[in-house]
């Protein structure tokens, strides 16, 4: 279904935050108006703590952010906020017309996680869907907030699996964007400083939390290079690039929404 459409794969490629969550926007309506399907892979530069669309201001510590040249940014999926460490994080979005993609949610989780568990799994990372719920840590951080079956990816630990990727979609324009966060590496101390109020320890963190360095010892060039390839693979995809349209567009994104007081901590802008 999805090998004989026409995908371009974006190999990574490091950009702030507001700019990575402008070019999921932008590659939506490229594939509503040109029916173009993107898989990227992409760092943040410099590190980003990305909010959940519904994410109370109150739960982020802007001082220490700001202090430690942290980037803050909203997305327009749910769930909790994520610490994208430029060194600890990989992250992957893929976009596509959602008609050419199953309606149901489970089954579109299902489908587009496929290439991300491959990939993980290439490297010998014993990994996979979480089998049940696992309680919350600390609810405003993706990584330590409830774990759900449909969407977290786990890995062994010691006394309880360790998750390993969270993976996020939704539908606009009548296009279909996943995107997820990979955990890398462990990067605790500012992962747990860009929350505020929560009594969470560095070694409570690493019981829920883990990296693909820690499972496997491979560097991070060979994991996304197996990120990318296994995406490729997945859709038959050729190396590809944002057209000049495409950046410009991006570009205006992160003025008026991304990089905006009234999207990030009032979330005054819809859907």
């Amino acid at each position: 279904m999805l090998a004989d459409r026409e995908w371009r794969l974006i190999r990574e490629e490091s950009r702030d935050g507001p700019t990575n969550m402008a070019l999921d926007e932008v590659a939506a309506a490229s594939a509503t108006t040109d029916g173009v399907r993107t898989l990227r892979v992409y760092q943040w530069e410099p590190s980003c703590l990305s909010m959940g669309y519904q994410q109370d201001e109150d739960s982020v510590d802007w001082a220490f952010c700001e202090r430690e040249g942290i980037d803050v940014t909203r997305r327009q999926t749910g769930g909790g906020g994520i610490y994208h460490d430029s060194h600890a994080d990989v992250s992957y979005s893929i976009i596509a017309p959602a008609d050419e993609l199953p309606g149901s949610l489970m089954d579109c989780y299902e489908l587009l996680c496929e290439p991300v568990l491959d990939a993980i799994r290439s490297v010998g990372v014993d990994a996979d869907f979480a089998d049940e719920e696992h309680p919350r840590i600390h609810q405003p951080a993706c990584y330590l907030r409830g774990i759900h079956p449909a969407h977290d990816v786990l890995a062994d630990g010691d006394d309880e699996p360790r998750k390993l990727s969270g993976n996020a979609q939704y539908r606009q324009r009548d296009a279909v964007i996943q995107h997820g966060s990979i955990s890398f590496d462990l990067a605790t101390d500012r992962h747990l400083g860009v929350f505020a109020d929560h009594d969470v320890t560095p070694d409570r963190f690493r019981e829920r939390v883990t990296g693909i360095r820690q499972q496997a010892g491979v560097d991070r060039e060979a994991f996304v290079t197996a990120l990318e390839d296994s995406l490729a693979d997945w859709a038959g995809a050729a190396e590809g690039a944002w057209t000049d349209s495409e950046l410009d567009a991006a570009a205006e994104l992160v003025e008026s929404k991304y990089a905006a007081d009234s999207w990030v901590r009032d979330r005054e802008d819809s859907r």
